[in-house]
């Protein structure tokens, strides 16, 4: 389709900063692919606005949006609906606007981590041992909550404020707990780091990946650079690695499925388009 009518479907990605999102690229490419009358815009609301942006939306103005950093939980509050997965997290990445004028949360965090970990590192299972997450924000919230409902017996939670820490570990329950950062480690399956510290070139999260076990999976959600400084560390030290772009992706498909209502087509490289998009190589 050459361009878009008044009867476009319009969805987007809301965040601040939201200007080094890679969902418009991806979204828009499967868009175009699909010949659908469509757009994916990106909305960057001033910090206190995502309620009003979020309640103007009511009523179908747009088919929905994601949410990304630092509006995820702000996003679950605002919903009148929440899948079990958003509710466990106590975040939310897709926020769906009715016709009705009901807002519907989810989170697909979740599916697109353990949909990353099996793609880059084949045969991890989830269930065989302790998780480590690095944050706990919306994005910690989310694996979290995807780790507990795969199984994982451990899940353990490190963060600068411990009380952050403490209160996601509470939030989502079952095996979830806070720890010392240098207690986490040990007998580790995978370390996730779930912080924005390695955005853009900085440094990522102090861990001391000496101390994990040698079979561990390293994965960092942030994806540009996409070989992180955790990342070469983990890799420095022979540890299998997972890219936050991979996750990115994965979490993308049901998203775009529920937006636009058709899966996104096949034969498009999006990986391809995004490294090229943030200047990468695979």
């Amino acid at each position: 389709m050459s361009g878009i009518t008044g009867a476009a479907l319009v969805a987007g990605i809301v965040g601040r900063p939201v200007t080094h999102s890679l969902s418009p690229v991806l979204h828009n490419a499967w868009i175009a692919a699909a010949g659908l009358n469509a757009a994916y815009v990106p909305l960057a609301p001033a910090a206190g606005g995502f309620p009003a942006l979020a309640e103007g939306l009511r009523g179908g103005v747009i088919r929905g949006v994601n949410v990304t950093i630092p509006f995820k939980e702000e996003a679950l509050a605002c919903a009148d609906e929440a899948s079990p997965a958003a509710r466990l997290a106590g975040a939310a990445n897709l926020l769906l606007f009715r016709d009705d004028g009901s807002i519907f949360a989810d989170n697909t965090d979740g599916l697109g981590l353990l949909a990353a970990l099996s793609l880059q590192a084949p045969g991890f299972d989830p269930a065989a041992g302790p998780a480590v997450i690095l944050g706990a924000g919306g994005a910690a919230r989310g694996a979290a909550a995807a780790l507990v409902l795969a199984g994982a017996p451990d899940v353990r939670i490190v963060n600068r404020t411990a009380d952050r820490a403490h209160a996601l570990a509470a939030d989502v329950g079952g095996p979830v707990r806070a720890v010392d950062p240098g207690d986490a480690l040990a007998g580790a399956n995978v370390i996730i780091n779930a912080t924005s510290l390695g955005l853009n070139g900085g440094q990522g999260p102090e861990a001391e990946l000496a101390d994990a076990p040698a079979t561990a999976v390293v994965m960092d959600m942030v994806y540009k650079p996409l070989r992180t400084e955790f990342i070469a560390r983990a890799r420095a030290r022979g540890l299998r690695t997972v890219d936050g772009l991979e996750m990115l992706i994965r979490q993308a498909v049901p998203s775009f499925e529920a937006f636009f209502g058709v899966a996104p087509p096949a034969g498009i490289d999006v990986r391809a388009l995004a490294l090229k998009t943030i200047g990468e190589t695979a």
